[in-house]
C-alpha cells in the first residue's frame, strides 16, 4: 500500500493543477445541486418491529384517511392576568383562533375545541387546542408553518398568552457563533504547531472543501432520501474533525521529510506513503463504525451514519491527492521563516528533545505508576454510568425561549407534566366476541393502573372493531415513571388478550421514544462486538501483531465510559450545567452510547494509528522496543495533541446549539477525544508497550502468513539501517538517557 501511495502521492504533486480543479469542479457541483434542490423538512421517524410502530401501521389500515403519524399543533392558551379564559370575550377569542387554524391549510385535518373538550384547566386559566394534521411534519411546506404562526401570532395580539407545542411548528436548531469559535481554535493551534500560516491554512482550507462537498451532497439529496438537519450537522462535525486531522498528519510529515534533505516531489510521495497510509486505515476504522449504525434498524440512525461515512471518505481522498496537490504549490513556504533562513544558510539546528520525548522517557522509567493513575483516573470518571438513565428529548428539553418550551411548562402548570405526551393506546377488538365490552374492559383496567392521571373515552373506528383511547400519565413524558406506566398497560394488555381476545398495544410520540430507547440498548451489544470485532482485524494487519489491537480496544471501551460519566454528570446530574447551557436536566438521548461507541471508536482510532504506526515503523527499521516508543512520541506526540486540540474545539463548538441533542453530542465527542487521546494514546499506552517490551510486537507465524503485508511502515521505500536487533535489555540505555 505505502507504495502505491507514494506513487499516487507523487503524481498528485506533478498534475497538482489537473487535481485541484477536479476538487474544484467537485465542490461546484455539490454546491449547484445543493442550491437547487428543493427545501427538505424535518425526516420522518419510524422504528420497525416495535410495538409502537405497529400500532401506528395498524392505525393507518384501521382508520383510513386520519394520519396516525400526522403532524400535530398543541395550541396553549393562558389568560391575562385577573381574567378566566371563559369570560366570552376571551372564549370568543380562543374560537376565532380554532376557526382560523382549520382554514389556515389543507392538511388539517381536525381543531378541537377546548370548551367542548373540557380542556381548559380547574381554574380556568389555561386551556389547549389540538391541531392534526393530514401529513407528517416531514410533509408540512413552510406555507403551512407560516399559516399557523401567522394565526398564533394574531391570536396573541387579542392580549392572550399563545404558545404552540407539538412537531407541526419545528425549532430549528441554531449554533450561533460557538462553530466558528471552534474552527478559529483550530486556526490558532496549527498556526502554533507548524509556525507557518501557509501550513497551517492547507489542513484548514482543505477540510473546508471536503465538508462543503459533503454537506452540499446531503443537503442536495435530502429530499429525496429523506434526511433531517442532524444528519448534515453530525456530517459536519466529523467531517471537520477528521478533515483537518488527516491533512494535519500529512503536511507534518512532508515537513519532516524535507528536512531530511529530499526534494519537494519525493518529499511529498514519502508523506503521502507514510502517513497516508495510516490515514486510509484511520478513515477505515471510522467508515466501519459509522457505516455499522445500520446494525440498530433505525432508518434515521442508519442515513446519519452513513452520510457521515460519506464525509469521512472524502476527508481521505482529500487528503492524498489534493494535500500533495497544494504542497506543490506552496513549496517550501510550509517551514516557518525561521527554519527557511536556517536551511538557506545551511546551518543545522542542534536537535533538542521536545516534549513528546521528554513525556515519553518519563513513561518509560515509571511504567506502572503511569498505567495505575491513567486507569483509576478514568475509572472515576466512568463511576456517574451507573446512574445513566436513557431517554429521548421532548420539547420540556428546548430552550426556554421557544414556543414549544414555553407551551410545554404552560400545560404542565395548568394539567400536570403528562399532558405534554398523552399515550395513545390502541384496541385491536376484531377477535372479541364484543368488541364495546372489550374495549370498557380496557379502559376500566388503564384507569387502576398506577400513574395514570386521565383516561379520555374510546374513540371507535366505522367498522366498530377497533378503539382509539387517550392516556395521560402523572409524570413528564420523558421521565423513568412514564416508561413504567407505559410498560404496566403493556403487561394488563396480556391478560386482556387472555381474557377477551382483544389486542392492546400502546403508541405516540412518548412510547416510541420508549420503544426507540428498548430497541438501541438491544443492539448495543451486538453492534460494539461487530464495530469493534471488525477494527481488531483491520488493526492487526496495520500492526502486525495480536497484543497492540486489543491494548487499543480495551483502552478505548475505558475511554467511551469516562466520556459517558461526563455526559450523566452533565445533563442527568446538571453539575456545570450552566457552563454548557444545560437549561433542563433530564435522561440521556438514548442513542448516546451505541453514538459514542461507533464515532468514538472511529476517532479515538486516528491517533493510535498514526501514533503506533510510527512507532511500528522505527521498531521494523532496526530500531529497540524502547527507543521505538521514543521515535513515535518524537515525530508524532505533537502532532497527535495538536489533532486532539482541534477536534476537540471543532466538537466543543456544538455545544452552543440550541437543540439538546446536536448540543450534547458535542459535549461528549468533545471529552471523550480528550479522555482517549491524552490520557490512553498519550499515557496508556505507552506504558503499556514499555511493560510488553517486544512482546508487544508479537504475531503468531501461522497468523503472519494469513494476514496481508499492507507495507504501512513504508518498508518498500526505504532501506532500514542500523542494526536490527530487538534486545529489551539494552532499553534501559535510552530510558536513562
Amino acid at each position: 500500500m505505502a507504495t502505491f501511495l507514494y506513487k499516487l502521492g507523487k503524481l498528485a504533486f506533478r498534475r497538482r493543477h489537473f487535481v485541484a480543479l477536479i476538487w474544484v469542479a467537485l465542490l461546484t457541483l455539490a454546491g449547484v445541486g445543493a442550491a437547487s434542490a428543493p427545501t427538505a423538512a424535518s425526516s420522518s421517524f419510524s422504528i420497525p418491529g416495535t410495538e409502537a410502530q405497529k400500532a401506528f401501521d395498524l392505525l393507518d389500515q384501521r382508520f383510513p384517511g386520519s394520519a396516525a403519524d400526522g403532524a400535530t399543533a398543541r395550541v396553549v392558551f393562558k389568560a391575562p392576568a385577573g381574567e378566566k379564559l371563559t369570560d366570552a370575550a376571551n372564549k370568543t377569542d380562543i374560537q376565532d383562533t380554532i376557526s382560523a387554524i382549520k382554514s389556515s391549510s389543507k392538511q388539517v385535518a381536525s381543531v378541537a375545541d377546548p370548551f367542548a373538550g373540557n380542556t381548559v384547566s380547574k381554574n380556568g386559566e389555561i386551556a389547549y387546542a389540538s391541531a392534526s394534521y393530514k401529513v407528517s411534519s416531514m410533509e408540512l411546506t413552510d406555507d403551512d408553518r407560516d399559516a399557523l404562526q401567522k394565526v398564533i401570532d394574531d391570536a396573541k395580539d387579542t392580549g392572550l398568552t399563545v404558545e404552540v407545542g407539538g412537531d407541526a411548528l419545528q425549532a430549528m436548531p441554531e449554533t450561533g457563533a460557538t462553530e466558528v469559535i471552534g474552527i478559529a481554535v483550530a486556526a490558532v493551534v496549527l498556526v502554533i504547531t507548524f509556525g507557518s500560516l501557509i501550513a497551517a491554512g492547507l489542513p484548514l482550507l482543505t477540510a473546508l472543501i471536503g465538508v462543503g462537498i459533503g454537506v452540499s451532497t446531503i443537503t442536495a439529496l435530502a429530499n429525496a432520501l429523506d434526511l433531517g438537519s442532524t444528519t448534515s450537522t453530525l456530517a459536519m462535525m466529523i467531517g471537520l474533525a477528521v478533515g483537518i486531522d488527516y491533512a494535519l498528519f500529512i503536511v507534518s510529515r512532508f515537513r519532516a521529510e524535507l528536512a531530511e534533505g529530499r526534494e519537494r516531489e519525493e518529499a511529498a510521495g514519502r508523506a503521502v506513503g507514510t502517513a497516508g497510509s495510516a490515514v486510509v486505515f484511520a478513515g477505515l476504522t471510522v467508515v466501519i463504525a459509522l457505516v455499522g449504525l445500520a446494525v440498530v434498524n433505525i432508518p434515521m440512525l442508519t442515513k446519519m451514519g452513513i452520510a457521515a461515512a460519506g464525509t469521512v471518505a472524502i476527508a481521505v481522498l482529500i487528503a492524498l491527492t489534493l494535500i500533495p496537490a497544494l504542497l506543490g504549490y506552496a513549496g517550501k513556504r510550509v517551514h516557518g521563516r525561521k527554519a527557511r533562513k536556517a536551511a538557506e544558510s545551511g546551518v543545522q539546528a542542534e536537535a533538542k528533545p521536545n516534549m513528546g520525548t521528554r513525556w515519553a522517557r518519563f513513561v518509560l522509567r515509571r511504567p506502572v505508576a503511569v498505567l495505575v493513575v491513567g486507569i483509576l483516573g478514568l475509572g472515576a470518571m466512568a463511576v456517574p454510568v451507573a446512574s445513566l438513565e436513557l431517554g429521548l428529548p421532548d420539547d420540556g428539553s428546548q430552550p426556554t425561549s421557544t414556543t414549544q418550551r414555553k407551551a410545554y411548562d404552560l400545560l404542565s402548570e395548568g394539567f400536570g407534566p403528562g399532558f405534554n405526551g398523552p399515550l395513545m393506546t390502541v384496541v385491536d377488538a376484531q377477535g372479541a366476541d364484543d368488541p364495546k365490552a372489550a374495549v370498557d374492559d380496557v379502559v376500566s383496567t388503564i384507569k387502576k393502573t398506577k400513574g395514570v392521571a386521565a383516561v379520555a373515552p374510546a374513540t371507535f373506528n366505522k367498522a366498530g372493531d377497533t378503539a382509539i383511547i387517550s392516556v395521560v400519565s402523572k409524570y413528564k413524558p420523558s421521565s423513568v415513571q412514564t416508561e413504567d406506566v407505559v410498560h404496566d398497560i403493556r403487561d394488563a394488555g396480556k391478560d386482556i388478550k387472555a381474557d377477551t381476545g382483544a389486542e392492546l398495544s400502546v403508541t405516540g410520540s412518548t412510547a416510541m421514544n420508549i420503544d426507540v430507547s428498548q430497541k438501541l440498548n438491544d443492539a448495543l451489544v451486538p453492534y460494539l462486538a461487530l464495530v469493534v470485532g471488525l477494527a481488531f482485524l483491520l488493526l492487526m494487519v496495520v500492526f502486525r501483531s495480536v497484543l497492540v489491537p486489543l491494548k487499543a480496544a480495551l483502552g478505548f471501551l475505558l475511554s467511551v465510559l469516562a466520556a459517558l460519566g461526563a455526559v450523566v454528570a452533565v445533563f442527568q446530574w446538571g453539575w456545570l450545567g450552566s457552563l454548557f447551557g444545560v437549561e433542563q436536566t433530564g435522561p440521556v438521548m438514548s442513542m448516546m452510547p451505541i453514538f459514542m461507541v461507533g464515532v468514538v471508536f472511529g476517532l479515538a482510532m486516528d491517533y493510535e494509528v498514526f501514533l503506533v504506526t510510527r512507532m511500528r515503523e522505527a521498531y521494523v527499521h532496526g530500531e529497540r522496543p524502547a527507543q521505538a516508543i521514543v521515535t513515535g512520541f518524537r515525530h508524532g506526540a505533537r502532532v497527535v495533541s495538536a489533532a486532539a486540540v482541534i477536534m476537540i474545539a471543532v466538537f466543543a463548538g456544538f455545544i452552543g446549539s440550541s437543540e439538546q441533542m446536536v448540543k450534547m453530542i458535542g459535549f461528549g465527542l468533545a471529552i471523550a477525544v480528550f479522555f482517549d487521546a491524552f490520557i490512553v494514546r498519550m499515557t496508556i499506552v505507552p506504558a503499556v508497550l514499555a511493560l510488553l517490551g517486544k512482546r508487544a510486537w508479537w504475531l503468531p507465524k501461522w497468523l503472519d502468513r494469513v494476514l496481508p503485508n499492507v507495507d504501512v511502515e513504508g518498508e518498500g521505500l526505504k532501506t532500514a539501517s542500523g542494526t536490527t536487533g530487538n534486545d529489551d535489555d539494552s532499553d534501559r540505555e535510552l530510558v536513562s538517557a
